[in-house]
């Protein structure tokens, strides 16, 4: 329990060590540590001291959260990022998914390296105002394993707010792993006191992700952080009909390619047919989705990014999907999700947040 750090196998309701009522409140009753909490000395960890001096030139930090993985939650951190430096904001984006860091490989940053200063670390930058920290700068081989428990993974989550020079930022996106485990109470405890504007929660339209995302929502209320909203990725896939492939089940049932055939039809008999942009589903959402489940928790709807090619290889390829016009289909959607959740903060689109 090094400075008042919440021990593993403390219960759910701990107060934590530096709390008065450490050791003797009634959900300390049976934990292995009350006596140790209720005689050892109380005071302010001189570490929440220094993470406080440090954030204090951050004007706004948001937290990208996700009940379960794999719905997108670090390709929405991504491409927020992106956005926001776009418009001329000083970002900082803070990958604390120590098992599995995405952000390097999605900000085209793999194979760099975290850099040290008398100030502290220096982050990695993309443009000179989009700066990222991830423990994949850290890792030599990015095959290998991060295998640590909850007080290691603190740990570094502590010195990334305590030791990172981000200078003067407009906002810190921070891009959490999935679930609610150690990472996520410790970056409430560690940045509570600097104040959080909230937290962004991602999922997919079907009911295994939304049970997990209820447990998120919970979470926040829980730890008195607002839910800014709660983006609906993956909402169906949408993608130009040219960039379509087509093929016929043969009598053998093999797949025959029929694209080139397909194409020239349209090419000769309906061309503005080349125009449109086909959409469908692909995850049930009889359940009604994210927006009834917000409607249900109290919670606000930010919208539906639909499942676009194009943006699944903007963030292969490490770039934003709004440096071009390739992500028809999602570009849009996240630019207007971008601008409600701002909104909802009273945070000017424009620089001068």
């Amino acid at each position: 329990m090094e400075n008042g750090e919440i021990p593993e196998n403390a219960p759910e309701l701990c107060p934590g060590p530096q709390s008065e009522t450490a050791g003797k409140s009634d959900s300390c009753e049976g934990c292995p540590n009350q006596e140790i909490c209720a005689t050892a000395p109380k005071g302010p960890d001189p570490d929440l001291v220094a993470i406080v001096e440090r954030m204090a030139t951050v004007k706004h930090k948001i937290l990208v959260l996700s009940g379960k993985g794999g719905v997108g939650k670090s390709t929405f951190s991504a491409q927020l990022a992106f956005a926001l430096a776009a418009r001329d904001f000083e970002v900082g984006l803070l990958d604390i998914d120590i098992c599995g860091p995405s952000i390097p490989k999605m900000l085209g940053l793999e194979g760099r390296e975290i850099r040290r200063s008398n100030c502290g670390w220096i982050p990695v930058y993309v443009e000179s105002n989009l700066g990222v920290i991830s423990i994949g700068f850290t890792i030599p081989n990015p095959d290998e394993a991060v295998i640590w428990r909850g007080p290691r993974k603190t740990g570094l989550i502590k010195q990334f707010l305590r030791d990172v020079d981000w200078g003067e930022l407009d906002f810190l996106v921070v891009d959490a792993p999935p679930g609610t485990s150690d990472e996520h109470i410790s970056i409430v405890q560690f940045l509570q006191a600097t104040g959080i504007d909230g937290a962004v929660i991602v999922t997919t339209p079907q009911q295994v992700s939304l049970i997990d995302v209820r447990k998120e929502v919970s979470f926040c209320k829980k730890v008195g952080v607002e839910v800014l909203g709660v983006v609906e990725n993956m909402s169906g896939l949408s993608q130009p009909l040219s960039e379509f492939k087509f093929t016929r089940t043969t009598e053998t049932g093999e797949q025959k390619d029929m694209t080139e055939w397909a194409m020239s039809y349209m090419r000769e008999n309906a061309p503005e047919m080349l125009n449109l942009i086909a959409c469908t589903e692909v995850f049930d959402t009889s359940g009604g989705g994210a927006a009834k489940m917000c409607n249900d928790m109290g919670v606000p709807f930010l919208g539906k990014v639909p499942l676009d090619p194009q943006l699944c290889k903007a963030a292969e390829e490490g770039r934003s999907c709004f440096s071009d016009d390739k992500c028809q289909a999602s570009a849009p959607a996240l630019k207007m999700i971008i601008e409600k959740m701002l909104a909802q903060k009273n945070i000017s689109t424009e620089n001068g947040a």
